[in-house]
């Protein structure tokens, strides 16, 4: 019978504990180095946003430049919602954010124009150029427009994006930029304010109205997101890891239902107090129509008046009503005609063929 001397135990034993060592070592680098690889790609994508951002900036001072004077001007809101350093150096800060402005030509400061809050769509979209034949509408019919880039917006570097707080203090946000237009510009009719929104933005739009609802005068949300806690049900992991992620809501719905539940319209129905146009389309791909009839049910239960057209597979989805198509056009001097009734612009669309021609012929007079 062969024996191995104890020695020789001893030896390959330490041998052994060295090649587990030498494997935690090197597993434990690997994921370093993984860790840091993720954290560089994740740093430059926001990079390559950011310069996105600023060539979209460009693209709007060049499209809008016979329609509008344009700014971009920097607020403040709320303090953010998750503190990364609690005990840190300006910890409990303000939030700085960006803001759109743009203010029709011909311009006549001894006049009086009514405005309009447009929060940008997008879980961390930012308001792009996508917009600007619906802002070069506006500033037609004599419009002047606040769109807030708030918190967790694209486009503005890493540390931003991760202060998203969705349904939360994104609302202070527009809120926000609404009172500094009223601070700022005398030339603005404090009694003639609107807000308006699609998706993310229509969800922002019904937030403040029911948060805020002596601030503004009209609302239209278009195919808003209206409750968090049933996207959550048919959305995919992905999605849903963008609210439970560690820098935003921190749990999952089936985790804190009720901070859920708070973020949603539907459970704030009950608050409305202004006149509201939602629209919605039941072929829509991104906010399921479910979503707004649950909205809708919750206003009716509510006794709230209000108006809402649900649209019938109509081509585009998600963005039907915001296409260049003649459909979309019709479907959009709608909008404007519900928010004119409120705000009374000084050249409003009579029919759609006026609308259509408002991107390429020159602005009426002041």
């Amino acid at each position: 019978m062969f024996i191995i001397p104890s020695f020789r135990w001893a030896r390959l034993a330490c041998l052994g504990a060295g090649l587990f060592v030498s494997q935690i070592v090197v597993g434990q680098q690997a994921d370093q180095s993984y860790e840091r690889l993720q954290s560089q790609f994740e740093n430059l994508q926001h990079q390559f946003q950011q310069l996105n951002k600023v060539i979209d900036d460009l693209n709007w001072m060049l499209g809008l430049d016979d329609f509008a004077y344009m700014d971009k001007v920097q607020l403040t809101g709320p303090p953010p919602a998750v503190e990364r350093n609690p005990t840190g150096q300006g910890a409990g800060n303000p939030l700085k954010f960006m803001a759109y402005v743009f203010i029709p030509k011909p311009f006549n400061p001894d006049d009086k124009y009514p405005l309009l809050v447009l929060p940008h769509d997008g879980v961390h979209g930012n308001f792009r150029t996508a917009y600007a034949h619906i802002i070069k509408e506006l500033m037609i019919q004599g419009y002047v427009v606040v769109a807030p880039e708030y918190r967790g917006s694209s486009g503005y570097g890493r540390g931003f994006y991760q202060q998203i707080d969705y349904g939360g203090l994104e609302n202070e946000d527009v809120r926000v930029s609404k009172d500094f237009m009223l601070d700022q510009y005398s030339f603005i009719d404090k009694n003639r304010v609107g807000i308006m929104g699609w998706s993310h933005g229509g969800m922002i739009t019904l937030m403040n109205l029911f948060n805020f609802p002596k601030d503004y005068k009209v609302g239209f949300a278009g195919v808003p997101v209206s409750d968090l806690i049933a996207r959550m049900g048919y959305k995919n992991d992905g999605y849903r890891q963008l609210y439970s992620a560690d820098y935003h809501l921190g749990k999952s719905a089936d985790q804190n239902v009720a901070e859920y539940r708070k973020r949603s319209p539907v459970w704030n129905a009950d608050k409305l107090e202004t006149p509201l146009f939602v629209h919605a389309n039941t072929n829509d791909e991104d906010v399921n129509v479910l979503e707004v009839e649950h909205l809708i049910k919750s206003l009716q239960a509510a006794n709230k008046t209000f108006e809402y057209e649900i649209f019938e597979n109509m081509p585009g989805g998600h963005v039907f009503d915001r296409l260049d198509t003649k459909k979309a056009v019709e479907v959009r001097l709608t909008i404007y005609q519900f928010l004119g009734r409120y705000l009374k612009p000084k050249h409003p669309f009579t029919d759609p063929t006026s609308l259509l021609k408002a991107s390429y012929y020159p602005m009426p007079s002041p």
